[in-house]
C-alpha cells in the first residue's frame, strides 16, 4: 500500500506541475468565457438589427395584417410595379421583397419572397400563418359565418397534472429532471473520455521511454496500474474545481464590464420555454425541491467513480497493449460505442418512458449505468433497481482490474509488435 500511495503522489504531482496542465488549466475558463461572451454579443447585435421587408400586395387585403415590430419593418410598395419594386429592394439592400398577386376567388394564391439568401424559417411560418388566418376569415364570412362569433368560443384549456396522492407537478417536470440527470451523465462522460486517454498516454509514455522497466522492478504492476488512475484522476478533479471557480469568477465580472447580458439572450424556442416558465414558475419551483436531491448526489458520486475506474482500467490496459497512440485507434470505437449508447439512450428513450424496458436494461449493463441510470434517478428509481446496478458495476469494476492489470503486467514490458484481441486474449493466460 505503501507503495501505491507513492505512485499516485508522483502521479498527481507529475500532472499538476506540468506546463501544458497549469497553462490549459487557467487558460481554458478564460477561452470558454470569451467564447460565451462573444456570442451573447453577436446574439445582441442580432436582436438590435431592424430588417427591413417590402410588400407588393396586387391584392391590396394582406399589407396591412403585416404589423411591424423591433426586429421586423414591412414598407408598402403595392403601388409600383413589380420589376420597380424588386430593383429597389435589391438596390436599397432590403431583406427581401413579399409578393401577393391579385385573387382569383379566394384561393390561396402563388406568393413569392424575392430575397439574396433564404430568410429564416420562422419569418416565412409568420407570414403563412397571417395570410391563411386572413383567407379563412374571408371564406367563413362569404358563407356566411360570424368570425367574430368562432373567435368567442375559442376556449383554452390548461391541463394540471398530479400524482393519485393529490400532488400537483408542473409541466416542465420531466424536462427538470432530464436537464440534473442529463447534466451528471454527460459530465460523467466527458471527464471519462478527457482523463481516461490522459491515463492511456502516460502509460505509453513511460512504455515508449522505458521507464517502466525501471518502475516495474519494484512494484507491482497492479498498483502501477492503480497509482496512475487514482492520480490522474485526483489531478482531473483538481483541474474541474478551478475551472468551475474561475470560469463563475471570470463570466460574473467579464459580463457586467462588457455590459453584455447573458440571460437576455432569447431565441424563439427560448421565449416560448420562457413563457411556460413564467406561466408555472411556483410549481416548478416546488418540483425542483422535490427531487431527491440526496439520492442524486449520492449516486452521482457513485457512479462518477465507479465509471472513471471502470473505463480507465480499460485505458490503462490499451496503452499498455500499444507502442504508440496511433496503434491505440483499433481499440478506442468499441470503448466509446458504449459511452455513446449510454447518451443516446438516456436522452431518447429516459425523458420518453423513463421505467421502460429499454431505460431499465441499460441502466443495469455497467458500460452505460453510469449514465442512464444517472439520468434515471431523477425520474424516481426503487432502491433494489439502484442497488443491483451498483453491485453490478462494482462486480465490472473487479472483473474489469483484474483482466486490465492481466494485460498492463504483459503489456508494458512488449515493443515492436502491434496486438491483436488473440494476442491479448493469450496475454490473459500468462
Amino acid at each position: 500500500m505503501r507503495n501505491l500511495k507513492l505512485i499516485i503522489k508522483r502521479e498527481y504531482l507529475a500532472r499538476v506541475r506540468n506546463k501544458t496542465f497549469v497553462i490549459m488549466t487557467f487558460l481554458s475558463p478564460l477561452i470558454l468565457v470569451g467564447m460565451i461572451l462573444l456570442i451573447a454579443y453577436l446574439a445582441s447585435l442580432n436582436k438590435d438589427e431592424q430588417r427591413i421587408v417590402a410588400v407588393s400586395d396586387e391584392s391590396g387585403l394582406f399589407v396591412s395584417d403585416f404589423q411591424t415590430s423591433e426586429e421586423i419593418r414591412f414598407i408598402d410598395l403595392s403601388q409600383i410595379a413589380l420589376d420597380e419594386a424588386k430593383l429597389l429592394v435589391e438596390e436599397k439592400e432590403y431583406y427581401g421583397l413579399l409578393h401577393i398577386p391579385k385573387l382569383d376567388g379566394l384561393d390561396m394564391p402563388e406568393i413569392q419572397f424575392f430575397a439574396k439568401e433564404a430568410p429564416a424559417f420562422g419569418f416565412l411560418t409568420d407570414i403563412e400563418k397571417a395570410i391563411g388566418n386572413k383567407l379563412t376569415n374571408m371564406k367563413l364570412q362569404e358563407r356566411g359565418i360570424d368570425v367574430d362569433l368562432i373567435k368567442e368560443s375559442d376556449t383554452n384549456i390548461d391541463i394540471s397534472i398530479q400524482n393519485f396522492s393529490g400532488e400537483r407537478t408542473s409541466k416542465m417536470s420531466n424536462y427538470v429532471k432530464m436537464f440534473f440527470g442529463g447534466a451528471a451523465g454527460y459530465l460523467l462522460m466527458m471527464f471519462i473520455i478527457i482523463y481516461g486517454n490522459m491515463v492511456m498516454r502516460s502509460v505509453i509514455e513511460e512504455k515508449t521511454n522505458r521507464i517502466i522497466e525501471i518502475i516495474i522492478s519494484s512494484v507491482k504492476p497492479i498498483h502501477l496500474m492503480l497509482g496512475k488512475i487514482l492520480g490522474t484522476s485526483l489531478a482531473g478533479i483538481t483541474q474541474f474545481v478551478i475551472w468551475v471557480i474561475l470560469g463563475g469568477i471570470m463570466l460574473t465580472v467579464a459580463s457586467s464590464i462588457a455590459g453584455v447580458d447573458i440571460a437576455a439572450v432569447h431565441s424563439p424556442q427560448q421565449q416560448a420555454v420562457d413563457q411556460i416558465l413564467e406561466n408555472d414558475l411556483q410549481q416548478l419551483i416546488v418540483d425542483i425541491a422535490k427531487l431527491p436531491m440526496l439520492t442524486i448526489l449520492l449516486s452521482f458520486l457513485v457512479y462518477f467513480i465507479g465509471g472513471y475506474f471502470l473505463y480507465s482500467s480499460i485505458y490503462a490496459a490499451i496503452g499498455a497493449a500499444v507502442d504508440s497512440e496511433t496503434d491505440t485507434q483499433q481499440f478506442m470505437l468499441p470503448l466509446i460505442l458504449p459511452l455513446m449508447l449510454g447518451i443516446y439512450v438516456g436522452f431518447f428513450s429516459v425523458i420518453e418512458n423513463p421505467h421502460g424496458v429499454i431505460s431499465t436494461v441499460f441502466s443495469m449493463i455497467p458500460l452505460t449505468s453510469p449514465i442512464v441510470m444517472l439520468m434515471r434517478i431523477p425520474f424516481g428509481v426503487t432502491w433494489w433497481e439502484l442497488t443491483l446496478s451498483i453491485t453490478l458495476l462494482i462486480l465490472s469494476i473487479a472483473g474489469t482490474v483484474w483482466v486490465a492489470a492481466k494485460i498492463y503486467r504483459v503489456g508494458i514490458l512488449m515493443y515492436g509488435k502491434k496486438p491483436g484481441y488473440k494476442e491479448l486474449y493469450k496475454w490473459l493466460k500468462y
